[in-house]
């Protein structure tokens, strides 16, 4: 794996033109691998309008199973250009629906997916109603570049599931959102950063931009480093490539220093598993 890696999160406003959507995304990854970026990830389901607004029986037939369009096409832009590629989509896999991260290797094989595990159901984000919680647990992927992990938004806001992906060994963990309302992105920023710090990670988040019937997504896409500090600071509003080079030993020198994880004490949090919230 090498030392240092070039990360690029694509800011993408959606259209009700699922084709032209993929088309664009495909435009961008180019561009971004064309910039020198090796693992480049979406935002969260990329390939459409943010459906989950409002709750309607006709919107699952956005659905695609890993064979749709969607994946199909970059798989083989993958390959074509020997990059890795995060896409997080509405997933159909039999009777069941999830929203899904798909990683999809230089050679254009998925490597893996990852299910979203913490389904918010809130006005204007009522995805409950379409999505199963996660059920693949929290994998680790091996790249020929580095170890990754993915979360997908309001994951975030639990940090059982970034700990586990540090303890097993993720060495960035990219978070496709649709984050809408910009006067609460600090949030998402001392969420995220804090995450970083405690478990000496580097975080890249990547957001929709555009503005929706309901909605207006505010990018702000930006990687935060393993001291919990910007690794590369907030971009604006626009669709476009945000390209972040990660400097992997950083993550020994700052757990180093700050040494969280050497002084759990797993043996003392049994309590987690028994507390109701």
């Amino acid at each position: 794996m090498e030392k240092t890696v070039k990360t690029a999160g694509i800011q993408l406003a959606a259209t009700h033109d699922g084709a032209e959507n993929i088309r664009k995304a495909s435009e961008l990854v180019e561009l971004a691998s064309d910039e020198g970026a090796r693992i480049i990830a979406l935002p969260q389901l990329f390939n459409s309008r943010w459906f989950p607004s409002a709750i309607n029986p006709k919107n699952f037939a956005l659905a695609e199973s890993e064979s749709g369009p969607s994946i199909s096409t970059l798989r083989e832009l993958a390959s074509k250009k020997e990059v890795v590629i995060i896409a997080s989509i509405f997933e159909k896999d039999g009777a069941d629906h999830f929203n899904t991260a798909f990683v999809i290797g230089v050679k254009g094989e998925i490597i893996g997916k990852y299910r979203k595990v913490h389904v918010p159901q809130i006005p204007l984000w009522e995805e409950k109603a379409y999505f199963k919680p996660g059920n693949l647990g929290f994998p680790v992927f091996d790249t020929p570049f580095c170890r990754i992990g993915v979360q997908i938004c309001w994951d975030i806001f639990f940090p059982e599931g970034m700990r586990i992906l540090a303890l097993k060994g993720a060495q960035a963990i990219f978070v496709p959102t649709a984050s809408a309302f910009e006067h609460s992105h600090r949030k998402w920023e001392r969420a995220i950063m804090a995450a970083a710090h405690s478990n000496g990670v580097f975080i890249m988040r990547v957001n929709r931009v555009g503005k929706e019937q309901r909605h207006e997504f505010y990018g702000r896409s930006f990687c935060a480093g393993p001291d919990g500090e910007f690794a590369h600071s907030p971009s604006g509003p626009s669709a476009g490539v945000v390209l972040c080079e990660l400097d992997l030993a950083e993550i020994g020198r700052v757990r180093n220093d700050w040494v969280f994880l050497k002084d759990r004490r797993p043996e003392e949090y049994k309590e987690i598993l028994e507390i109701k919230g």
